[in-house]
This record gives structure tokens, C-alpha cells and sequence, in this order.
């Protein structure tokens, strides 16, 4: 059976918010678009300071009812495991619906995103019965201990990017580690949370345990991001919104929050490197989900001898993408998210042709309908560039060279991010050299880009963010830790 669909046929969840396991609808306040064709096909409210508040008040009251955060923690592995094999089950539901309104194609979601969404419920639902605390070494007459213990509720907001991917990073650890959750999907792409939070709660999940809220991020992102009933709050978005984010938590009380942000990632291939494998990778971490990736290797970095060689052998792989529907499985290229997305990237490409980049290859819109660009190649570039400097999220590199070792760190290490890194060389020394010189939280050798090794954390230095999701840490960063001393005396 083949994965193509008509849009026509997708059943979509009761379009409003979800709190207490029930919708709350509202007055339409944004129009949902398929960026594949620009229809319209749906209408959402927008969850005001009242609505966020109900939320959050129905989540702490579940999470004290419930018993979630203090029952034993194999009950709550088991309804994690529940809720992955359900989606396990309904993964062709999940795929098509998140398809429709987003610009990740329906054969990738199926053999990807939805898959690997369910591993990582599972990874984490095993975290909750083996994670404790700690015993340090005190004095003979006292008991010392660190306990951890949930914070209650746990405020999310993600992205349009990958919205089922960035839901599960938010829930998952957040739940395994006995908490509640308000999440707020992306105005833009929120009907695959709805639809998840829905199947959670048909495996066990407690209704109201977590809530979702619709909205933009001016009026329900920051309704949310200051409620005083939010303990802990995570993010993913750009390096400006985390900011935003932060100077709103420091008006309204103090928190911990965990900034998932952008970045402008290099890719640095050194004259002794597999041509071929690197021409693989750096096309793949630009044009995967059409450059719309926090972890875009946006900047080649390449030595000069074989620039020439290697800009050809990547400009041939991008010309073999084939940009099409998402709901068709022959789809290998996907559109931008909105015209409003598309005409940003136009302006940065323009400006950056004003600024003396020439358009090695690419540089325009796609089709007749939607929001398809190019894959581009960006040359003659400088440090200064507006192509260097800014976030573009969409299909654009820039290609730059250098003559040696220093050089490429140099132009390797921005000035504002520090997301993410590959580096592709047959030298080892230099390998573990340029791993531990580039300032980025991520660094990929001889590959570009996550596997699904769910252990490993994820996060950025400087603008790029502040902690980690994925890993242990993202588990630990949901709890909070008290430290218990008991004086027992001797005898």
C-alpha cells in the first residue's frame, strides 16, 4: 500500500485547545495553510491569559489527584510504553495529519519522525525507575542525601519545524520524571500535538495531566512563559524569541528553562577528506526539510585546493531533489513553511547579493503553486555577509575557503551561535583537535546530523541556547533536587 493521500480525506482532531482531556474551542483566530499548495484548511482560536491560566491550574490539580509525580515508577513506565505502542499503531494517522499542514513530507514521516517519536517515549519511560538520587559522603554522625522530585507542572513551546518530533522532547522527559505539562505547538502546525496528547491519554495518561493551548507567542507563549503556577519551562525556537523569553521570566519571578535556539552551523572539509561522503552530508544537513533545521549545516567551510570539486559534486546532489506535495510519497524536497518564511529568505538572499555574494546555483522560487525555493549555493562570500551572520532556516549555503587548520577555525567559531559542527578529514588528530576548538554544543565527524541514539543531549553554546534536550540530561533538567541531612548520632 503506498503512502500517497488525498488531503481531502484526512480527519482532523476538534480544532481547539485541549485542557482536562476535553476541547475548548474559540473564536478562529488564525487560518491554518498547507504549505504544499497555500490552501487554507482549518481555523484556530488563540488561548488568552484566562485560558492559559485554566490550563495550568487543571494540570497542577491532575498532577495532585492523579498521583502521577509520587506514584510507584513502573506505573508510570508502563503508560509511557502504552502511549508508544499506540502510536506505534496509529503512525499512519500521525504521519498523514502532520503531512498535511507541515512541510515534512508524508515517506519521511513514516519512516522517520513517527517512529522515532514512540523510541523516545520508550527511552525515557525507562528513566523513571532508574534514575535516583544520591548518598554523598558525609560525617559518621549524619545521613546526607539528594533527592530528586518533579516540579509539578512543566510549561513546552515548539516549533512549526518538526512538530511531533519537538512535542516528544518536551513530554517525554518531563512526564517520566513525574511531572505535568502545558504545551503550545506552533500556531502554525498543531494539529499532530493535539492528535498525540489525544492518544496519550487513550493509553493511560490521565486527562488534564497534559494540556494544550493554541495560540501565537506574543499573546499565549508569553501568557504561559509567565504564569507563576509554570515551574520549569522549555523552548524551542529562534535565538530572538529564547531572549524575549528570558527577559519575560525576569519580570515576572524566577525560573529554570531549558532554550533549544539557532544557529548557523559550519561545515568544515578539510583536502584530505572522502569528497563523495562530505559532498553527502553537507547537502543532506541543508536541504533536509528544505533547510528549515535548527542544526543546518548553513556554512561550508572548505579547503580552497578543493573547493572547486566539491561545490560541483554538492550542486549535483541538490539538483536531484524533486520538491513535490507532501501527502505524495515521491516527494524528496520540502516546501517552506509560509510565504511570509519564503519572502525572508528571498530578502536575506537578496541582501547578500547586494553585499557581493554571488549565486553559484539556485537562488529562486520553485513550482506554480506553494512555497518551494531552490536549494542554493551562496559563493564569493565574506565574514560580513548578512548570508553569514543570520539564521536564513531555509535551503541556503554559503561557501567560503580556507588555506589551513587556523583558518577554518577562525571562520568556523560565529560570533553568535554555537548550535552544531561537522568536520570532515582522514586525520584523527586533527579530528579531536578542531572537536575540541570549535565552540558549538554538537560536534559531527566524517557525518552531519542526529542518529538515533537517544542518549546523546542535544543543545547550543552562546545564542544557541542553555541545556540540553535528549539524553540524561533532559531527564535530570525536569527534575528539581533536594538535599536531605539528618544528624543520627553515635552511640
Amino acid at each position: 500500500m503506498g503512502l500517497t493521500f488525498d488531503p481531502a480525506d484526512v480527519t482532523l482532531p476538534e480544532l481547539g485547545h485541549r485542557i482536562g482531556g476535553r476541547p475548548r474551542t474559540g473564536a478562529p483566530a488564525t487560518t491554518l495553510r498547507r504549505p504544499s499548495d497555500g490552501q487554507a484548511y482549518a481555523e484556530i482560536p488563540c488561548a488568552d491569559a484566562q485560558i492559559v491560566d485554566e490550563a495550568v491550574a487543571t494540570a497542577r490539580a491532575t498532577w495532585r489527584t492523579s498521583g502521577w509525580g509520587g506514584c510507584h515508577p513502573r506505573e508510570r513506565v508502563r503508560t509511557l510504553h502504552a502511549w508508544a505502542d499506540l502510536i506505534d499503531a496509529e503512525a499512519g494517522e500521525l504521519a498523514r495529519l502532520e503531512a498535511l499542514g507541515s512541510s515534512r513530507p508524508i515517506a519521511e514521516l513514516v519512516k522517520g519522525d513517527v517512529a522515532t517519536i514512540a523510541e523516545q517515549i520508550r527511552f525515557f519511560a525507562e528513566f523513571a525507575d532508574k534514575e535516583g538520587g544520591a548518598l554523598p559522603p558525609v560525617g559518621d554522625a549524619r545521613f546526607g542525601m539528594v533527592q530528586p522530585e518533579p516540579y509539578g507542572v512543566v510549561g513546552a513551546i515548539t516549533p512549526w519545524n518538526f512538530p511531533l518530533s519537538m512535542a516528544v522532547w518536551k513530554l517525554a522527559p518531563a512526564l517520566a520524571a513525574g511531572n505535568a505539562v502545558v504545551i503550545k505547538p506552533s500556531e502554525v502546525t498543531p494539529l499532530s500535538t493535539l492528535r498525540l496528547v489525544e492518544l496519550g491519554e487513550r493509553a493511560g495518561l490521565p486527562a488534564g495531566l497534559v494540556n494544550v493551548v493554541l495560540g501565537d507567542g506574543p499573546v499565549t507563549g508569553n501568557a504561559l512563559v509567565q504564569h507563576p503556577g509554570v515551574a520549569k519551562l522549555s523552548f524551542t525556537g529562534s535565538t530572538r524569541a529564547g531572549g524575549a523569553i528570558m527577559e519575560a521570566i525576569g519580570r515576572s519571578g524566577v525560573k529554570p528553562v531549558t532554550l533549544e535556539l539557532g544557529g548557523k552551523s559550519p561545515q568544515i572539509v578539510f583536502a584530505d577528506a572522502d569528497l563523495d561522503l562530505a559532498a553527502a552530508c553537507v547537502a543532506r544537513g541543508i536541504v533536509a526539510n528544505a533547510g528549515q533545521v535548527c542544526v543546518a549545516g548553513s556554512r561550508l567551510l572548505v579547503a580552497r585546493e578543493v573547493a572547486e570539486e566539491l561545490s560541483e559534486k554538492i550542486s549535483e546532489i541538490m539538483g536531484s531533489k524533486r520538491p513535490g506535495a507532501t501527502w505524495s510519497e515521491e516527494s524528496s524536497y520540502s516546501p517552506i513553511i509560509s510565504e511570509t518564511q519564503i519572502a525572508r529568505i528571498e530578502s536575506i538572499v537578496s541582501a547578500s547579493v547586494s553585499a557581493g555574494a554571488e549565486i553559484v546555483s539556485g537562488g529562486t522560487r520553485l513550482g506554480q503553486e506553494g512555497w518551494f525555493y531552490a536549494p542554493t549555493i551562496l559563493g564569493g562570500i565574506t565574514p560580513d555577509n548578512p548570508a553569514v551572520r543570520e539564521e536564513i532556516f531555509g535551503p541556503v549555503l554559503t561557501l567560503q575557503t580556507f588555506t589551513d587548520e587556523a583558518d577554518a577555525l577562525h571562520h568556523a567559531n560565529h560570533e553568535t551561535y554555537g548550535l552544531c559542527a561537522g568536520v570532515f578529514t582522514r586525520d584523527l588528530n586533527r579530528a579531536m583537535r578542531m572537536t575540541r576548538r570549535i565552540e558549538a554544543g554538537t560536534v559531527w565527524v566524517n557525518r552531519y546530523g542526529r542518529s538515533q541514539d537517544h542518549i546523546m543531549p542535544t543543545g547550543g553554546y552562546g545564542g544557541s541556547g542553555i541545556g540540553k534536550d535528549l539524553g540524561r540530561e533532559a531527564y535530570i533538567a525536569n527534575c528539581r533536587h533536594k538535599t536531605v541531612l539528618m544528624d543520627i548520632g553515635t552511640d
